[in-house]
């Protein structure tokens, strides 16, 4: 399990693999679902019944019990792609700007969204004083959808402009052209604080439905200092290919971990930019290694609300106007019997002061060094003529070069980028070179 709406920006980068770079709720559940899969391959290794790993064909190598399959759970669409969520005629009618009391402000990161609006509202968002623009979008059921520019925690809605035009992107022009066969013609799109990465394309920002290009890789935005963390649609799309379990749990693995569902709850949705962004981006690709392919994962969304959601706090307080921000906390709990439970603040644990930041003690769990560690546990505990033939009389000394050793996993990936995923941000080599 994984909460959490923040992630570092670039300068505040650790070459020890001891901080937490991403810390968006999807990205907090995969690592500790990566030290629950740790844990559980330590149980197989040590030939206990009760593991979820049973031994495969080749030597050194595990895979799942038959029928055992993992699904998804986010309580919000994913940041990035799939959150550009078209915005149909009549919803736009209902959406409006919360009033000024309510309001959380502009951040300089949204200012190009600035122009989007109406002069009378243009007037409103220039007063606002702090960092975000909150808007309400009115539902079928009298209930509020809250949405704010702030960190990808959630989307923002647009305000329709009288004059507006729509055109761009091909998934809209579609969905107006069907207008005729009673599907609600799209004026719009939710924004995602998401930026294009980079040197790739760019998004056209004209307003209305044309605001965001579609399919584009994208990184989470930071408060002026920017972040190297793709989005989470751009991280399930990969996980969709190359599985969750990463590139040293697959040295032990015959074929990756994939996820069977992905489930979002009650939120703004779009089932077609959900499958836009986790699968059709990189259903295409060929010529991946043996036990690798782009999965046809379940897209669902459930009625189920996060009873911690803006959306939902709205709702119980309608008339207050306390000013809501997201908790700067991630909590990371995986089904292991030591220390569970990781809650931590700007990348290290919660608690962790200036002087302590280095310390094992202020290490999360599900860092990049605390797993590596709990890897090469599990290597040192077996004899050589037991290991993987990517381990065996190996000199393998850093956490990069275990990576580089997952030589499927990285053929996969290699492949991965070059036909679907050409724009990636990848950190350098010496971000990797702990021990």
């Amino acid at each position: 399990m994984g909460t959490g709406t923040k992630c570092i920006g670039q300068n505040k980068m650790r070459k020890t693999g001891d901080i937490l770079n991403d810390s968006h709720a999807e990205v907090v559940a995969k690592r500790s679902f990566q030290r629950y899969l740790l844990h559980q391959m330590g149980l197989a290794l040590s030939h206990q019944q009760c593991s979820i790993f049973i031994p495969g064909t080749e030597t050194g190598k595990w895979k799942l019990k038959p029928n055992i399959i993992f699904v998804f759970f986010s309580s919000h669409t994913p940041c990035g792609d799939a959150s550009i969520i078209p915005i149909s005629e009549s919803e736009n009618r209902l959406s409006k700007l919360v009033t000024e009391d309510d309001a959380a402000g502009q951040s300089a990161e949204c200012r190009s969204n600035h122009d989007h609006l109406r002069p009378g509202d243009k007037r409103k968002s220039e007063k606002m004083a702090s960092n975000h623009i909150i808007k309400r979008m009115k539902t079928d059921d009298d209930g509020y959808f809250s949405v704010i520019t702030e960190d990808l925690a959630v989307q923002q809605v647009s305000v329709k402009q009288e004059d507006e035009t729509s055109t761009n992107s091909a998934e809209m022009q579609t969905a107006n052209k069907e207008t005729g066969l009673g599907r609600p013609k799209v004026v719009d799109v939710y924004r995602t604080g998401a930026k294009c990465v980079p040197g790739e394309l760019d998004d056209a920002r004209i307003p209305g439905v044309g605001y965001h290009c579609v399919g584009l890789l994208r990184v989470k935005p930071g408060r002026g200092d920017r972040t190297c963390s793709m989005s989470c649609s751009d991280k399930l799309a990969r996980w969709n290919v190359l599985g969750c379990q990463g590139a040293l749990l697959m040295h032990f693995l015959q074929y990756p971990v994939y996820l069977s569902a992905v489930i979002v709850g009650k939120c703004p949705y779009s089932q077609e930019a959900m499958r836009r962004a986790i699968i059709e981006r990189c259903q295409h690709i060929s010529f991946l290694p043996d036990g690798f392919l782009a999965q046809e994962v379940k897209l669902l969304q459930s009625d189920l609300q996060f009873e911690h959601s803006r959306q939902a706090i709205h709702e119980v307080q309608t008339n207050s106007k306390a000013k809501l921000v997201p908790c700067s906390a991630a909590i990371s709990w995986s089904a292991v019997p030591e220390q569970p439970l990781d809650v931590t603040s700007d990348g290290f644990r919660q608690g962790t002061t200036k002087a302590a930041i280095g310390s094992h003690q202020s290490r999360s769990k599900i860092c990049k060094v605390e797993l590596f560690h709990t890897f090469q546990k599990l290597v040192t505990s077996i004899s050589q003529e037991d290991l993987p033939d990517t381990l065996r009389m190996k000199t393998l000394e850093t956490y990069g070069d275990y990576k580089e050793a997952a030589l499927n996993y990285q053929e996969a990936w290699k492949v991965l980028r070059s036909q679907a995923l050409p724009g990636w941000v990848k950190n350098a080599k010496e971000y990797l070179q702990f021990t």
